[in-house]
C-alpha cells in the first residue's frame, strides 16, 4: 500500500519521495473547503472546473509506485490557489468563469490569513521536499474544460504541454504524445509563460526538468479515462527521463 502523509488543512503526500526518482505535483486536486470558511456558493459548483482540476487526484493516486510520489493540494482552488503568485487577483478569485464567489470579498488582512494558513505552508513544504528529495523529473498535472461557460468555442486539444523558461521536457513530451494519436496542444489551452506560477517557483530557479501537463476533464471524468491517462502519464514520464539522460 502506498504511504500516505495527509496534512489535511494544506496538502497530501502520496508514496515515498526519492531523490531521482518522479514527483507528480496537483496543485488543484481537491475540492474541499474548510468548516470555517463560507464561499457563499451552492455546494454543487465545488463539483464543477472552477473548484477542482476534474480527474487528476485519481490519476496522480494511480500513478504511485516505488519511485514516485505525489504533492496534492487538499483544498479547493476557489479557496486558495496555490498555482499564483503571491497576490495575483485569482489567487482568491471573487468570481470565476462568470460565477461571483461572495466569500472570497475578503479584506488584506483575511486574504493574508489565507496566505498563511495554506498557500505558504504548502509551498514551503514542497520546497523543503526538493530539497531533501530531488526529482529527476517534476509532473505538474492539471486538467481543462472543453469550452469555458464565457466562451462557446470547443477547445479540441486532448492534451496540453506548457512550458517557460525550461522547455527541455516539454520538448520531449510534445512528439512523444503525438505519437500516441493524440491532439496536443502546445502551450494551449494556456500557455506556460503566463500560468506556469508552481513550476516558476520550484522548477525552474531549481534546473529541475518538468512537464505541465492539461488533460481535458471530459476525458479523465470517470474512472476508466483516469486509469487510461495514469498510464500514458506515467509511460510519458518514462520516456522522458530516459531520453533526459
Amino acid at each position: 500500500m502506498a504511504q500516505v502523509d495527509l496534512d489535511e488543512d494544506v496538502k497530501r503526500l502520496l508514496g515515498a519521495p526519492q531523490a531521482g526518482g518522479l514527483l507528480v505535483v496537483a496543485d488543484h486536486a481537491s475540492n474541499r473547503v474548510p468548516a470555517d470558511i463560507d464561499l457563499g456558493i451552492e455546494d454543487a459548483l465545488l463539483d464543477e472546473h472552477i473548484a477542482i482540476d476534474i480527474g487528476v487526484a485519481a490519476i496522480a493516486e494511480r500513478m504511485i509506485a516505488p519511485g514516485t510520489a505525489a504533492w496534492l493540494g487538499n483544498v479547493s482552488r476557489l479557496v486558495c490557489d496555490y498555482n499564483r503568485n503571491l497576490g495575483a487577483p485569482g489567487m482568491m478569485p471573487e468570481v470565476s468563469d462568470g460565477y461571483p464567489i461572495p466569500g472570497n470579498v475578503l479584506t488584506d488582512a483575511e486574504k493574508q490569513a489565507r496566505v498563511e494558513r495554506f498557500f505558504q505552508p504548502y509551498h514551503d513544504g514542497l520546497t523543503a521536499l526538493l530539497r531533501e528529495h530531488r526529482p529527476a523529473l517534476m509532473l505538474s498535472l492539471h486538467s481543462f474544460t472543453p469550452g469555458l461557460a464565457t466562451c462557446d468555442r470547443p477547445r479540441p486539444w486532448h492534451v496540453g504541454v506548457l512550458y517557460n523558461q525550461d522547455e527541455r521536457a516539454a520538448r520531449l513530451a510534445l512528439p512523444w504524445l503525438e505519437g500516441q494519436g493524440l491532439v496536443v496542444g502546445d502551450q494551449e489551452p494556456y500557455s506556460g509563460k503566463l500560468l506556469n506560477a508552481s513550476m516558476n517557483r520550484h522548477a525552474e530557479p531549481n534546473g529541475i526538468p518538468y512537464i505541465s501537463i492539461e488533460i481535458r476533464q471530459d476525458l479523465i471524468a470517470e474512472e476508466a479515462g483516469q486509469v487510461e491517462w495514469a498510464d500514458v502519464m506515467t509511460r510519458l514520464c518514462t520516456a522522458v527521463v530516459e531520453r533526459l539522460g
